[in-house]
Formats: C-alpha cells, structure tokens, sequence
C-alpha cells in the first residue's frame, strides 16, 4: 500500500473522530499509542521473533480480543502501566492518556485500521512518510499550536544538502519537535551512502541521532516518528525530554541541525499568595555562555555553539532580531564572529512557517580552536527574501526555489564559492562580506540586503492580492509580539520597583 492512501485511510478516520470532538493532536497521539502495540507485536513474530518489550497482559493481542466498556478499561489501564516502564517505552507512552469517548470508534481503529497492515514489513519510507504526512497535516491545523514545532520539509531538505552529514558523524537537534531534521540527516546518510558497513549502519541507527524536546506530547511524536523511520530501540533513546538550555550536558556533536522554538523571552508565570499572577523572566546563567540574556535565540546561538564539537557544523533557523539586536546580541555576535567560522547566512522570506509573524534566516558556521585572529573571514549571504513571495496554501515553498542556494553553497567545498552578485548583475542573490565590513557594521549587525524592492518602485511588480494581504498580517504580527515584549518588559521593571 502506498504513502498516499495510508494516510488518507488515517486521515479519513480522524474525521469521523472530530465529530466525537478530539483533535488532530490527540487523534495522531492515540494511533501512536496503538501503531507502537501493533508493531511490537508483529517484530515477535518470524522472521524476527524478538522479544517483546511491553509487558505481557497488555499488549497488542490483549487488545484485539476485546471489546465494548471491557475494551475501554483495558486500553486505560495499558497506557498507565506502559507510562511507568523505562525505555523507549516510557518515554512513548508516559502520561499518555484514552482520548476516545466511544469504545465502538476505538475498536474500529485497532480492529480495521491498524490490525489489517503490517507495518513492520513496510517500507520504512512508506511508514515514515504517511506519520509524516499526519503531523503536517496537524502542524496546518492553527487551533492546535502544533505549527510551532513544524519547520517545512523543503527547508529542512535543503539545509541537509548544504551541510552534507556523512557516515559515522554524530548528529543533533537541542530542540528536535518531531524530528524533522534528524530524519532527513539519517535519509541523507542512506542514500548518499549506499555502501556502508554493517558497523556504519548500525551506528547510524544507534547511536548517530540525539535530540531535546521540552514538550512530552511532542517528544513522543518524535520517538515514534524516529522509530518508524527504523531509528532507536527499547535500548536507545535518541530523545530526551526536557530543557535543553538548562545545562551544559556534556555531549559534543559533529553536526548540529535546529529550528529553535520562536518566541523571544523565556519566562516563567508566577501566581502569588492572593492569587496575583506575575511573570518572572528566566535569565539563562552559564559559565560557558558569553553573555547573560533572557532571550531565547541567542541562548540557543550560545548553546549550539557549547554542544558543537571542535571543527563541527551547525546550522540554526533564527529569528531577524538575533541579526541586529544590541546589548547581548551584539556582544555574542562579536564573539560568534570572532571564535567560530560564520561563513553562510540564508535569508528566508516570509509565508514559509505555521507560526505566523515569522521572518526568519538560516545561519552556517564552524567551531574552531581558540586563537588570536578572527575565524569568520568571509560572510556569504543569499537573499531568498527580497522580491521572493509564498503562502502556506496557495504558493508553499518549494525545494526546487532552493537549488540555487545549494548550488551557490557548494557542500563539495565551500571555499570554492562564486558570487552571483556584482557591479554588472546587481540582482545577484548571493554575495560576499568579509569580517572586517561585518565588525564595522553598527552592533555588528549582520541584517544586510542589497537588492531593490521591485514592488516599491514599478507597481507593475505587486505580487497577487492574497500575497500581499498575507505579507501584511505577517508583518503586523511581527510588529505585535514585538509589542509584547515591551510591555512584558516594562511591567516586569515596575513590579520590580515596587517590591
């Protein structure tokens, strides 16, 4: 059966759930639940015939026998006693809850849905692709929020061909949602790497991935969207579960691939004796962090370049302001700038995200020794938002509007880059600034553009209506949270005058 009809037989499934009144997220969340049993079930049968990692009593064939309130209780009583185990199976099934309100709608989902597949002999490309295709079709629900913890396929595509990780590398994401980029690392792998050893395989699957998520419900989507793409096991987690700015956790990566969650401010809601409610903000302390800062993205920038290896690459989805912002910003930019090598800077256009207000770029760099000269020596930037218009549902970006900034990237080497901008061809996208044009910068601020904005000057240029009217809720929204913060911020200083 292929990716396409699966997921609509799953999808279609869900809507008859709607109408019970569960969401999206909690329908993807219980066919978790259910596709893990079932799929535990089958790895006990030849020609696998391992043992089963989930109790006996309250696996898959416990489940299919019954039926009715019989059926309810028992399935109840599954996630609670699977939540208490370690493992993968605890971090999958922890404070997993029954979401179904009609045992007759979940015995028709264990019964004719999931019993009739099996799974484990499908491709992992086809079971991979279809959870996939289920979590995106969540992510473009907006009531449930699960968009932030979505960063578009073609994207991630694409960064993963810029970066090029090769057999053997360790590879992480400290703010993994479902997993997107460690899945697309691990496809890279395999298929530009038809070769490998036995032993490079199964480092691949065993020991190659790691991420952080703060989310339970998201790191479980994560586990199992990992596990489908034949990645972990009861004896790995590649997942942690909890706040990854937190600590130093001692790990170094060779590859570092992130989205890291948007929002500016870390804080944290304090509700007092009379029930006043205040914020405190969360000022992220560490002996390895250069500057202190309640600002979430450049904690990230500072984190990254901790967990990074000596000579390892990463590559960060940030927001304009860790771009241009002073005090902190600038601070850790110089040191960014000096320490390591920032040698590609991506400028996203807008209508790429589910969070809307986003305007975004992709930062490139090294981690190199210490030393007394700077590292960066030339900043490549490639503008893909000037005159460039896309919306989620009309126009959604596409992994073809990003050859060329893989072609300009040039993974073979890239220090064998060419510009497409010059005096002659000033609409080149791609261009180069070297260090000393970037400290000289006001606050060393790396927010550059070069090319005209053809919708200023000729009217004949305008985008579609609905392009534009989705630019403007996208700047307004922008505008907003920025707003936000400011009020936060001042009513923040002034509870802490008057106390």
């Amino acid at each position: 059966m292929n990716t396409a009809s699966i997921v609509q037989k799953l999808w279609n499934y869900c809507n008859v759930l709607r109408d019970d009144g569960m969401s999206y997220g909690d329908y993807v969340e219980q066919l978790t639940y259910l596709l893990f049993l079932k799929m535990a079930d089958e790895r006990t049968k030849a020609p696998y015939n391992q043992q089963s990692p989930v109790p006996a009593g309250y696996d898959w064939p416990s489940l299919v026998k019954k039926d009715g309130d019989e059926l309810f209780d028992h399935y109840r009583h599954t996630l609670e006693e699977l939540g208490k185990q370690k493992g993968l199976l605890g971090l999958i099934f922890n404070k997993s809850q029954n979401k179904f309100q009609d045992p007759a709608k979940l015995r028709r989902l264990i019964v004719d849905l999931i019993d009739k597949e099996t799974w484990v002999s499908m491709s992992a490309d086809v079971k991979g692709d279809a959870y996939e295709g289920l979590l995106e079709k969540n992510a473009q629900d907006t009531k449930s929020g699960a968009g932030q913890y979505f960063t578009p396929r073609p994207l991630i595509q694409a960064i993963v061909d810029a970066m090029a990780p090769r057999p053997g590398e360790t590879i992480s994401d400290p703010a993994c949602g479902t997993g997107g980029f460690l899945l697309a690392a691990h496809d890279y792998v395999v298929k530009h790497y038809p070769n490998m050893t036995s032993a490079e395989k199964k480092k691949l699957r065993g020991e190659s991935f790691k991420g952080w998520e703060l989310v339970q419900a998201t790191a479980r989507l994560c586990a199992m969207n990992m596990l489908l793409h034949g990645i972990g096991s009861q004896e790995f987690e590649p997942i942690a579960v909890g706040d990854s700015l937190a600590a130093d956790p001692g790990e170094r990566f060779e590859v570092i691939l992130t989205n890291p969650p948007f929002g500016k401010k870390s804080s944290t809601t304090i509700v007092g004796e009379e029930g006043k409610v205040s914020k405190e903000r969360d000022t992220v302390e560490r002996d390895d962090f250069w500057a202190t800062t309640s600002n979430k993205q450049l904690n990230f920038v500072q984190h990254v370049k901790t967990l990074l290896a000596q000579n390892g690459r990463a590559a960060l989805v940030l927001p304009d302001n860790v771009l241009f912002e002073g005090g902190a910003g600038e601070t850790i930019r110089r040191k960014l700038l000096h320490d390591c090598d920032v040698h590609t800077l991506l400028r996203l256009p807008t209508g790429l995200f589910y969070a809307q207000g986003v305007k975004a770029n992709v930062l490139f760099f090294d981690k190199k020794p210490a030393a007394e000269t700077p590292w960066t020596r030339k900043l490549w930037i490639y503008d893909l938002r000037t005159n460039m218009h896309f919306t989620l549902k009309t126009d959604p970006l596409k992994r073809e509007d990003l050859d060329e900034f893989v072609q300009s990237y040039h993974p073979e080497n890239r220090h064998d880059r060419k510009p497409t901008w010059s005096e002659q061809n000033p609409d080149g996208r791609w261009r180069a600034y070297s260090y000393d044009e970037l400290i000289a910068r006001d606050k060393a601020s790396l927010d550059i553009f070069w090319l005209r904005d053809e919708s200023l000057s000729d009217s004949d240029n305008l985008p579609a209506p609905e392009v534009i009217a989705a630019e403007i809720v996208e700047d307004l929204e922008a505008a907003l949270e920025q707003f936000r913060e400011i009020a936060t911020d001042l009513s923040a200083s002034e509870s802490g005058e008057k106390s």
